[in-house]
This record gives structure tokens, sequence and C-alpha cells, in this order.
């Protein structure tokens, strides 16, 4: 098993909001030489784009995972959502989706909130089948999530059950976004006296407050739509488009 090179607070624990952002670059050219599987020195070889490039001028793909749970060490993926889109244009016609077989088990719970069933799975396929397909869609894109330790996290993990070996790659997260807003200092003493909550950073909390329309949740081709949305408004409306993804990238 090679060592994998790793960008700081990556996994499916909460980490802070606060990291730096890593050397991207460096990352993929040392991952490249040491990965082992083909498909993986693809996906490494196909680079990342320079820190200082601007958002407007970025190919994005949001990416949504539904699971089995929500600890990448015990549970799995069990559906793949997946939108590629720029600043300017969601490209609908080339999006994805997959039901995949977990290699852990389909509980109850995880059942009632995406609605998976077991016969659902029964005759999907385990995600090695599709991982060339899913990787290409990947490749030299900025991957978009809400929440990055569910879809990079759970990613990492799958693919160390499957092949040995783990992948990083650089992200946009809608939901940090959100939170260096609205999580960036803690309530006052008034506002904790009078029982007010926090500002929600859930994904369809903070579509409303830029007044998207509501989708249904946890499905994971509707939630990646949902995120590329928020992520275009989340530009028009705090960051501009001459933003570089050094920036907001982790």
């Amino acid at each position: 098993m090679h060592h994998l090179i790793s960008p700081p607070q990556n996994g499916c624990s909460n980490s802070s909001l606060k990291d730096q952002s890593p050397d991207w670059t460096g990352i993929f050219k040392a991952n490249l030489s040491s990965a082992k599987d083909a498909r993986l020195r693809h996906f490494y070889a196909s680079g990342v784009v320079d820190a200082s490039t601007l958002v407007k001028d970025i190919e994005f793909v949001a990416l949504d995972f539904e699971t089995t749970g929500l600890d990448c060490r015990k549970n799995d993926i069990v559906s793949i959502g997946l939108v590629p889109f720029t600043l300017n244009r969601i490209r609908c016609g080339e999006s994805h989706h997959w039901i995949v077989n977990p290699r852990k088990p389909l509980g109850e719970e995880s059942v009632v909130i995406h609605g998976i069933t077991h016969s659902d799975v029964e005759g999907a396929p385990d995600l090695r089948r599709i991982l060339d397909e899913v990787l290409d869609c990947l490749a030299g894109r900025i991957v978009v999530v809400h929440y990055r330790n569910i879809e990079r996290g759970f990613f990492d993990a799958a693919l160390r059950a499957r092949l040995k070996e783990g992948i990083v790659f650089p992200v946009v997260d809608t939901m940090d976004l959100e939170a260096r807003i609205h999580r960036a200092k803690p309530p006052g003493f008034w506002a904790r006296l009078l029982g007010k909550k926090r500002e929600s950073i859930r994904l369809a909390d903070s579509r409303a407050r830029y007044n998207l329309p509501f989708y249904q949740g946890h499905n994971a081709l509707t939630d990646a739509l949902a995120t590329a949305e928020l992520l275009q408004a989340q530009i028009a409306h705090r960051y501009g488009p001459d933003t570089p993804i050094s920036e907001i990238w982790r």
C-alpha cells in the first residue's frame, strides 16, 4: 500500500472550518507518482487548476452521495449523483446518477432517509464496476459538495476497501462557505439569553436564503443539482466571478 499524500483535515470526522488551502498541484503530482491503480493514476494525471485560477474560468462538478450511515469507517456509499457546471451554465444533460451495491449493511434508518431499498441495491453494481466512469467525470474538474467530510471521506474509504489505496481531491464546500458567514463567531450574550438559534447551514436552509426553489432532499442527483445552484448563488452574492479558487477550495 502506498503512502497517500493528503490535505489537512481529510476524512469523515468533524474538521475545522479554518484549515488553510493545501498545495493541490503538489499533492496531485506526489500521488500520481505513488498511485498503483491505473484509474487513480489517470485521475491524478489530469491535474488540477492553478490556485490563482478565477472561479469564472473553472469547470465544476457537483457531487453527492447517499450512504448507509454517517460514519465512513462503518458505512458505505449507496448512490452517487453528479452534475457538471460552470458559473453560467448547469449541464443537466451530462449529469449521472448511479445506485450501487454497498459492502456494508443497508439499515432501516438510512432506507427511511433516502428511500433506496434492499431490492434496489440487489442487482446494482459494486462501486468498482463504475469507478472508471465516475473518475472520468471528476478528472480535471473542481468538485463541489455540501459538507466535504461525507463525499471526500466516503470516497476515500470506499476505494481503500476496494483498491487498497485511497483518493484525495480539492473540493468547494458550500456548507463551509455558509459557515464562514453564519458561524464565524459564537452568538453574543443577548442572543444566547433570548434563546436565538444560530442560522442553519443545511442545504435546503442555505438555498432558501438565496431564494432558490425548494427541492425534496436525499436523492443524490437532486442534491447535486441543488448544490451546484447554491454555489452559483453564493458566488453571485458573496464573492464574485473574479475570486481565485484558492479562496474557496479546501
